[in-house]
C-alpha cells in the first residue's frame, strides 16, 4: 500500500549495531507497546522506563476510575461550577472541541452520560434499545455545552449529568506525548503502539521504514495490507473486537452519540495522520459519519489518509491512498 503525499522524512543512515528494545505493559486499560531502537540496552530501558511514566501520568489526568482525576472534577461540578485544570488537560478538552465542530459532532467527548447498560456488546444482545429511551439518554451529549475559560483555564459542564470522557482520543493523546519525550531525549527511531494505534518515526534497525500491518476485520489476528511508513501514525477503529447481530445485521460497539443507537454499514477505518492524537480522534468518527460522508471529509484535510471496510468486506480509500 503506497501513501501519496503524506511521506515527512527523507530515509538517515543507521549503525550496523542497532537492535529494537521494547517493552509492553498495561496502561490506560490498554496494552502499550514501546519499541526504541538503540546500540545500548541499558540507555534504551531507561528512555523506555519514562515514556511510561509520561502515559501513566498522563493516565492520572484524564481517568473515569479516580475520582480525584481532573477528568473526574470537571464532571462532579457538571451543572455546578467551573473547575480549574492544567493546561495540557484545557488545550486537549479545546482540540476535542475542534474535532466535534469538524465532524459535525460525530466526535464528541461528553459521551460520558450514556448509560452503557443499554448497550452491552459483552453479552448477547437480541433486540436494539428503544428509539425513545437511546433519544432520551443522548439529551446529556452536547459539546457545544462545554465551556472553556482561557483567563483562568477552566471547564464547565453546563447541564447537571453531564460526563466527558477522553476514549476517543486519549490512548492516541498518550502515545503521542510519549513519543515526543523519547524524541527528545535522543531516541532518534521508535515506535509507540497503543493497543493498536500506532505512532513511528524514524526507520528500523536496517534502515527501512516501519511496516505497520492493517487488521483483516474478519480475522483480527491477520492483516490485509501493510503500510510502509515512518514519521506517521496510525488508527484504527473496528467493530471485529466487539459487535452484535440482531435480525441479520452487524451493529458495532461504537454508539452515535446523536441517537445513542449502534452504527452499521462499517466494520472497519483506519486512519493514517501525522500524530497518533489526531489519528485516534478521527477514526471514530468516520465510523459514525459512513464510507460516503467520512471519506468526503478525510479527503478535505490535508496530511490525512484513510482505509474503510464496509459490511460487504468492500474497501474505500481516500483520494491520496493506492492499493497494490
Amino acid at each position: 500500500m503506497n501513501i501519496n503525499n503524506i511521506q515527512t522524512e527523507p530515509q538517515i543512515t543507521i549503525a550496523p549495531n542497532l537492535q529494537i528494545f521494547s517493552s509492553v505493559q498495561k496502561l490506560m486499560g490498554n496494552r502499550f507497546e514501546i519499541s526504541v531502537v538503540s546500540e545500548d540496552e541499558k540507555w534504551a530501558n531507561a528512555r523506555i522506563a519514562s515514556a511510561i511514566s509520561e502515559i501513566r501520568r498522563i493516565e492520572q489526568l484524564l481517568t473515569t476510575f479516580d475520582p480525584k482525576s481532573q477528568t473526574n472534577q470537571i464532571n462532579a461540578q457538571a451543572g455546578i461550577q467551573p473547575v480549574k485544570v492544567d493546561i495540557e488537560v484545557f488545550e486537549l478538552i479545546q482540540r476535542s472541541l475542534r474535532i466535534s465542530n469538524l465532524t459535525q459532532g460525530a466526535f464528541d467527548i461528553t459521551y460520558g452520560s450514556i448509560d452503557k447498560s443499554l448497550w452491552n456488546f459483552d453479552v448477547k444482545m437480541t433486540t436494539l434499545p428503544e428509539v425513545e429511551t437511546a433519544k432520551e439518554m443522548v439529551k446529556l451529549i452536547d459539546y457545544q455545552k462545554v465551556i472553556l475559560n482561557h483567563n483562568d483555564c477552566s471547564v464547565f459542564l453546563k447541564d447537571l449529568g453531564m460526563r466527558i470522557g477522553f476514549g476517543g482520543i486519549g490512548k492516541g493523546y498518550a502515545a503521542e506525548q510519549a513519543k515526543q519525550m523519547l524524541f527528545r531525549e535522543g531516541v532518534k527511531n521508535g515506535v509507540v503502539n497503543a493497543s493498536g494505534d500506532l505512532t513511528t518515526w524514524g526507520t528500523q534497525p536496517n534502515g527501512k521504514p516501519w511496516t505497520i500491518g492493517i487488521a483483516d476485520p474478519n480475522h483480527k489476528n491477520k492483516t490485509f495490507s501493510s503500510i510502509n511508513i515512518s514519521n506517521m501514525a496510525v488508527a484504527t477503529s473496528g467493530d471485529y473486537e466487539k459487535f452484535v447481530m440482531i435480525k441479520g445485521k452487524r451493529y458495532s460497539h461504537t454508539i452515535n452519540p446523536k441517537t445513542g443507537l449502534p452504527v452499521s454499514g462499517i466494520k472497519s477505518v483506519t486512519i493514517i495522520a501525522p500524530n497518533a492524537e489526531l489519528a485516534d480522534s478521527l477514526a471514530t468518527p468516520v465510523t459514525v459519519m459512513g464510507v460516503r460522508v467520512g471519506l468526503d471529509l478525510i479527503n478535505q484535510i490535508k496530511g490525512i489518509g484513510c482505509v474503510i471496510i464496509d459490511d460487504n468486506d468492500k474497501m474505500f480509500t481516500s483520494k491520496n491512498i493506492n492499493i497494490q
